[in-house]
């Protein structure tokens, strides 16, 4: 982590990774097999347990501690890694696929949804898969197409502005409402 935090991905090798950790560079290749290996497993370490989601007792306080810690993640070395990754997965099937295990933890939004709809914060008939993933996936837009920090600013307006309104209007249904 610190060598992707001190010189980037794009210049991170192996052989820089083992001078840092005073390893060989054998013993490295025994557990990851390429750099890329290296860091998928470094950005499955750096992402916050989904299995355990901010609980503020509010739908608006639990959409804010959950993207603010998202974007605190991006910002971070596993922000860095993902960026680079992004090139050296997408061309490959496996890889591609824990690339969207990662996106996929958009579980973690089910969860505080649910939680609003205990409360009585949300009509279940308001949630679908597609406004579960919109939070994330505006974040992910911001961060990697914008090549931007995602701002507090920023994190408010996607929940205030999107994710609220999306969780409290019924959703269309194809051939009218």
């Amino acid at each position: 982590m610190a060598e992707l935090a001190e010189n980037g991905y794009t210049r991170l090798s192996m052989e820089t990774v083992a001078e840092r950790a005073r390893a060989s560079k054998a013993s490295l290749y025994r557990r990851w097999p390429s750099r890329v290996e290296l860091m998928m497993d470094t950005v499955t370490r750096l992402l916050p347990d989904h299995e355990d989601p901010p609980d503020t007792g509010s739908l608006r306080g639990d959409l804010l501690a959950l993207l603010r810690q998202a974007a605190a993640v991006l910002a971070g070395p596993a922000g860095e890694a993902m960026r680079g990754l992004l090139s050296d997965v997408l061309g490959d099937p496996e890889r591609a696929a824990w690339l969207r295990s990662c996106a996929q933890r958009s579980g973690v939004m089910g969860t505080v949804v649910r939680r609003a709809v205990a409360r009585g914060e949300v009509d279940a008939a308001c949630v679908t898969p597609r406004r579960l993933e919109t939070g994330q996936a505006l974040l992910c837009h911001h961060f990697f197409l914008l090549s931007a920090p995602v701002s507090e600013a920023v994190v408010v307006e996607i929940v205030d502005e999107v994710l609220l309104p999306l969780l409290s209007a019924p959703p269309v249904r194809a051939g009218g409402r």
